[in-house]
């Protein structure tokens, strides 16, 4: 391996990571499991997970039902970031160059684009909800609210997360661990503040949805939490220790993103089910409209915790994001990817708070469009997780010619034909505002399960289709592969006996 491969870990004088997509030097990795909670809750600690509460009602099912589908959703979309941790661990890279070992070193590009568009799309969403809640409470407080306010707010968060998201993991882990302090005493007072708006009467006389609602309801959460995360899950375990607990791993990063959604979400039913305004308001600014039941006292504090959390879920996107840009072959610094990528946020920010009527539609569209082929490539990825048994050969990452290869067939086939018929399984809700989706949901007619207008239109079963169906298939289809791979000698010994130098 080439000398710049190893340099990985360093920080410039200014405090700023300077490692990409190379390997992590073995000196680095100090971090221990339990290092894991923090950037997973604090990036989830929001109080837009309250706002969760209305998007789940809005399937029509009851209070419990939702309940339900808040613990199970949260907690198996987060598990699976777990597992894809353990990838992190087992190398020393960022994710989507650990997934080379299933699709091929030039193969990796297909989900690499699509987590590339998925981490953008989080990012700027992210940063969009800041802009608007801030706007919002400016106008309660009586401060404007107007043009000139969500212009001041929108350069403010955007520069927030972009210079977190350039200075790197070391500046991001001190970040993180004092925003999750921050974010959850405040959200702790929000909830307290609040419990007079909660009314149990109405939330437990909302009835019961039919199974098709439920599991509808099971893919928002999934693909709205853990799934959302889920490409980047190894981006931050592979400063692991090499003999730490894969266990660990999966526990630490389970528990730190699953915890506070699930309470967070649970309560939010409690709002949503209370207040039919308040639920409807949450559709076009979720965190905003939750501010507007606080007296105005406490608004500022509700603000600063409420935007410092959205950035902090916007920064671990846009690092990732900066990270997954390199292993598409774009030769630049990792603090430029970052900063690019952080552009791309700024301009996306600035058409929807300005010049979109909508955007939650379209982004929920957004969402489930991309969520089947990164749920295609989860199932893929998990499968050859377990069948893997040793550490991965890092030269080989990035060397065509190694045991990974250039492009892996199967891989690659089973994510196409997973997406396809997922594709096939899911429709655009949002016919009027995202129009350019309504191609979707071509397999319910022919299927025999009504149609784009039947019961069944609004499971979105495709995304749980590609993600069991891409795991099964992998499972069994790369089996022998993998065991290949695992047995091939390592890349340094072949090349020296073929006196090869190291590829670049």
């Amino acid at each position: 391996m080439s000398t710049d491969l190893r340099s990985a870990g360093e920080v410039s004088r200014l405090g700023i990571e300077t490692t990409g997509i190379e390997i992590i030097a073995e000196s680095e990795r100090t971090a221990r499991p339990a290092d894991l909670f923090w950037p997973w809750f604090a990036a989830n600690v929001s109080v837009f997970g309250i706002s969760y509460g209305s998007f789940v009602l809005g399937f029509g099912i009851s209070f419990w039902q939702a309940v339900l589908v808040t613990v199970v959703g949260v907690v198996l979309s987060f598990l699976a970031c777990g597992i894809i941790a353990i990838a992190g661990k087992r190398g020393s890279a960022p994710t989507m160059i650990l997934s080379r070992a299933a699709f091929g070193v030039q193969g990796q590009k297909l989900p690499g684009v699509v987590s590339w568009l998925t981490s953008i799309g989080w990012e700027t969403f992210l940063a969009i909800l800041a802009t608007l809640a801030t706007a919002t409470v400016f106008k309660e407080l009586g401060w404007g609210g107007g043009t000139a306010t969500k212009v001041v707010a929108c350069v403010v968060v955007a520069a927030l997360i972009v210079l977190a998201s350039v200075a790197g993991y070391h500046v991001i882990m001190r970040m993180q661990s004092v925003l999750t302090w921050v974010t959850g005493i405040v959200t702790v007072i929000y909830i307290g503040m609040t419990l007079k708006d909660i009314h149990p009467s109405a939330v437990m006389a909302l009835p019961s949805g039919s199974a098709q609602s439920v599991i509808g309801a099971l893919v928002l959460v999934m693909t709205g939490f853990g799934l959302g995360w889920i490409n980047i899950a190894a981006d931050w375990s592979r400063y692991q220790r090499r003999d730490a607990s894969g266990g660990g791993v999966v526990f630490w990063n389970t528990f730190g993103g699953a915890l506070a959604p699930m309470l967070l979400v649970a309560y939010g039913l409690g709002l949503a089910g209370s207040s039919k305004h308040l639920s409807e308001g949450i559709v076009n600014d979720p965190v905003g409209t939750l501010a507007t039941i606080l007296p105005t006292w406490f608004l500022v504090p509700f603000l600063v915790a409420a935007v410092l959390a959205l950035v902090s879920g916007a920064v671990l996107g846009i690092y990732s994001s900066g990270l997954t840009l390199l292993s598409l072959g774009v030769r630049i610094p990792r603090p430029s990817a970052a900063f690019i990528d952080g552009v791309i946020l700024t301009l996306g920010t600035i058409y929807v708070v300005f010049f979109a009527e909508s955007f939650l539609a379209p982004f929920q569209s957004f969402l489930i469009t991309l969520g089947v082929p990164l749920a295609a490539w989860a199932g893929i990825m998990m499968a050859d997780i377990a069948l893997r048994h040793r550490d991965y050969d890092d030269d080989d990452l990035f060397d065509s010619r190694g045991r990974y290869g250039s492009v892996d067939w199967t891989a690659v086939g089973t994510m196409v034909v997973a997406s396809v018929i997922g594709w096939g399984l899911v429709i655009n809700s949002f016919a009027d505002a995202a129009s350019w989706n309504n191609w979707q949901g071509y397999l319910l007619g022919p299927l025999g399960l009504g149609g784009k207008d039947g019961a069944w239109a609004y499971a979105n079963l495709g995304v749980l289709i590609a993600l069991v169906l891409s795991f099964l298939v992998t499972y069994v289809a790369r089996r022998g592969t993998v065991a290949r791979q695992e047995s091939a000698s390592p890349t340094s010994q072949r090349r020296a006996l073929e006196g090869e130098g190291a590829a670049p």
